[in-house]
C-alpha cells in the first residue's frame, strides 16, 4: 500500500467553499475521509452503445477500479462522446467523423481540468478514441496511461466468408455494379463475433500500435483480442503504471516527445498502418507541444523503413495471426535498430528497456530488417506544386500498379458527382478525378471518398483512373493510385481549387511528387475556389468545427499552438521547402 501525500491538486483546502462543497459529495459517494487526501484519477471510458467497438468497455470500468484502489488511488469513471466510422458516419455524409476527435478531447479537459484530477487512464477503442486520449494527455499533461482495449473476433478468423470491412465492401460494391445483395445479410450477421475494433490493421488497430510505439501504453497491448487474456493483463499492468507515474509526477510531455513521435512514424511504415496515423499523430504532437512536421517525417522515413508485417487488408494475415506472432511489440523489436531506444515510457523504462522481453519476428508474419515484405513505402506522402503542404498516398507492397500516373483533371464537387461520372462514361481511362471543396474547412469535417474508389474498383477502374482530392479515406483502402488529404485545400485557395478540366496532373509515387502541370502565372491569375452556395454544413457542431479547425499541416487541431511552426506558418513553410 503506498503513502498517501496531502500534495495533489484535487486536494482543495478542506473548508474552502469548493473544498467542503468536494467533501459533501464525495462523502455521499461512500469515499471514507483517509479517501479525500488520496490521488483522484480519471478512468475515461469512452463508451457507446451504438456499435460493437465499444461493447466491452464497461465491464474493464469495474476491474480497473478494483485495481486502482488497491493501490492506494481514488478512481472516478468519466465519459465521452463515442463515434463508431461504421455506425455514426450516417449523418452528413460521414463529416461528424473527424470533428468527434476533437470533441472527445474537450469532453475529457471539461471533466477532469474541471474537477482538478491528478492523473486518467483512458480505455481507448474505435478509430477516434485513441488519438483523442492522447492528445487529451498532451494537452492537460498530467500522468496519463492508454489502455488499448482489444480488436473483435471476425467472422473470417472462424473460417467463415467475411468479416464487417468485406460486407462493407462488398455493399458499396453492389451499390455502384446493381449487382444483387442475396445472402449479404446473412454475411452481415456472421461478420462480427464479438466485442472490439475492426480486425484488420485500419485505423482502430494501427492507432493502438502507435500509442504503444509512442510509449503511452504497456507493451505487449496492441493488438490484442478483446477480453483476452492479454487485454485483462494490460489492464492490471496499466494501473500499476499510472500509480508508478503519479508517485514519480512522469507526465505525458515526458514521453511523448519528438523522439517518440519519429518511433511512432517508423512504426505505421513497417505495419503498413492506415494514413489516418498522420494527421492523428501529427495533431498528438501539437497538443504535446512537440514541434514536428510529422507530414515530412513519414516522406522522408517512408524511404528508409522497410514493411515488416503484411496484415489485412494490406496483405495475407489475419490480425489474429499478427498478435500471435508477437504483434505491435515484436514488430518493434525487430524495428529498434531504426528506433529512438532511449526514449521513457509510461513503464518507467525506455522503449529498448521493455523490448528486451518481446519475442523476435516468426520470419513469416513478422519479419526482420534484413528480410522484408518490400522496401518501398506502404504509406507516401507526396509534395509538389499541387500539394505543396503535402498529401498522401496508400499502396500495398510489394504494389502491382503504375508507379507514376500522368492525365487530364475531371474536376467534381462531390464523391456522389464523381461516381454519377463512372456511370455517364465523363470518367475514362487515363484520367485524373478531382474532388474539391472536403477538405476540414470545406466539408466542414472532411468528407469521405472510399464509395468512389470501391466504385471505381467494381468498373474495373481501379488501376487506369486515378483519384486527387482534399477529402480523406478509409484506412481500408489501398489499391490503384489514390491521393487524399491534399493541403493546402480548395477552400482555403490550395491550388487544387484553381484546377480546370483537362489540367494534366501528375502524380510520382516514387519519388512521392503530386504536380499540376499548369504555368502557375496561369494559376495565379485563375479565381480561386468558393464553395457552392447550397453548401449547407448543418449548423451546430459542424458550423464551430469550420471556424475553429486548423490545416491538415496542424493535424486538424482546434487551436494553433503558437510559437509551434508546424503551426503558426504552415502553408509558408511547404511553401518554402517546395521552392527548395
Amino acid at each position: 500500500m503506498r503513502t498517501t501525500m496531502p500534495g495533489h491538486r484535487s486536494n482543495l483546502p478542506a473548508t474552502s467553499a469548493l473544498g467542503i462543497a468536494r467533501r459533501a459529495h464525495w462523502r455521499s459517494l461512500g469515499l471514507s475521509v483517509a479517501d479525500l487526501t488520496k490521488p483522484k484519477v480519471a478512468i475515461v471510458n469512452t463508451s457507446s452503445e451504438l456499435a460493437a467497438c465499444y461493447a466491452h468497455l464497461d465491464d474493464i470500468v469495474p476491474v480497473l477500479k478494483a485495481e486502482l484502489r488497491e493501490r492506494g488511488v481514488i478512481p472516478f469513471e468519466i465519459r465521452t462522446t463515442a463515434p463508431s466510422d461504421f455506425v455514426t458516419s450516417a449523418g452528413r455524409a460521414g463529416r461528424y467523423i473527424l470533428p468527434s476527435r476533437d470533441l472527445i478531447v474537450d469532453d475529457i479537459e471539461a471533466a477532469v481540468e474541471g474537477a482538478q484530477l491528478d492523473a486518467m487512464i483512458c480505455l481507448s477503442s474505435c478509430d477516434k478514441t485513441t488519438p483523442g486520449h492522447l492528445m487529451a494527455a498532451g494537452r492537460l499533461n498530467i500522468p496519463t496511461v492508454v489502455i488499448p482495449c482489444g480488436y473483435q473476433h471476425s467472422g473470417r478468423a472462424e473460417g467463415r466468408e467475411a468479416d464487417v470491412e468485406e460486407v462493407f465492401l462488398l455493399a458499396a460494391k453492389a451499390a455502384v455494379t446493381g449487382e444483387p445483395t442475396d445472402g449479404l445479410e446473412e454475411l452481415a450477421d456472421d461478420a462480427i463475433l464479438g466485442p472490439g475494433v475492426c480486425a484488420g490493421m485500419a485505423t482502430a488497430n494501427s492507432m493502438h500500435i502507435v500509442a504503444e510505439a509512442l510509449g503511452m501504453a504497456v507493451p505487449g497491448s496492441a493488438p490484442v483480442r478483446a477480453n483476452g487474456e492479454p487485454m485483462w493483463d494490460a489492464v492490471r499492468r496499466s494501473a500499476a503504471a499510472l500509480v508508478d507515474l503519479i508517485d514519480r509526477d512522469v507526465r505525458p510531455r515526458d514521453i511523448m516527445t519528438a523522439g517518440s513521435v519519429r518511433n511512432a512514424v517508423r512504426a505505421m511504415l513497417a505495419v503498413g498502418g492506415s494514413i489516418n496515423t498522420i494527421k492523428h499523430l501529427q495533431a498528438i504532437a501539437i497538443e504535446s507541444h512537440v514541434d514536428i512536421d510529422v507530414w515530412e517525417e513519414f516522406r522522408v522515413l517512408g524511404r528508409q523503413t522497410p514493411l515488416l508485417a503484411s496484415v489485412r487488408p494490406n496483405g495475407p494475415w489475419l490480425v489474429e495471426d499478427f498478435e500471435d506472432a508477437g504483434g505491435g511489440a515484436t514488430l518493434l523489436r525487430e524495428l529498434l535498430p531504426l528506433l529512438d531506444g532511449d526514449r521513457l515510457t509510461v513503464t518507467g523504462a525506455t522503449l529498448a528497456e521493455n523490448l528486451a522481453s518481446a519475442r523476435p519476428g516468426d520470419g513469416q508474419v513478422i519479419r526482420s530488417l534484413a528480410d522484408p515484405f518490400g522496401s518501398d513505402p506502404a504509406i507516401t506522402v507526396l509534395r509538389g506544386s499541387l500539394a505543396p503542404g503535402g498529401a498522401v498516398a496508400k499502396r500495398p507492397v510489394p504494389d502491382p500498379g503504375p508507379a507514376m500516373f500522368r492525365g487530364p483533371a475531371r474536376v467534381f464537387g462531390n464523391r456522389e458527382e464523381a461516381i454519377a461520372g463512372i456511370a455517364s462514361g465523363r470518367l475514362r481511362e487515363g484520367d485524373v478525378a478531382v474532388i474539391r471543396g472536403i477538405g476540414v474547412t470545406g466539408a466542414p469535417g472532411m468528407g469521405m471518398t472510399s464509395a468512389f474508389i470501391f466504385a471505381l474498383h467494381a468498373r474495373g477502374l481501379a488501376q487506369s483512373v486515378a483519384l486527387v482530392t482534399d477529402g480523406q479515406f478509409s484506412g481500408l483502402v489501398n489499391q490503384g493510385v489514390t491521393v487524399g488529404e491534399v493541403s493546402p485545400e480548395a477552400a482555403a485557395d490550395g491550388p487544387l481549387g484553381r484546377v480546370q478540366d483537362d489540367d494534366l496532373i501528375e502524380i510520382d509515387l516514387r519519388e512521392g511528387r503530386l504536380d499540376l502541370l499548369v504555368d502557375p502565372a496561369e494559376l495565379a491569375a485563375r479565381a480561386p475556389y468558393r464553395a457552392p452556395a447550397d453548401r449547407d454544413s448543418g449548423g451546430g457542431l459542424l458550423d464551430q468545427y469550420e471556424q475553429l479547425v486548423q490545416p491538415l499541416a496542424c493535424g486538424a487541431v482546434l487551436c494553433a499552438r503558437t510559437g509551434l511552426a508546424v503551426c503558426t506558418d504552415a502553408a509558408e513553410s511547404a511553401r518554402e521547402k517546395e521552392n527548395a
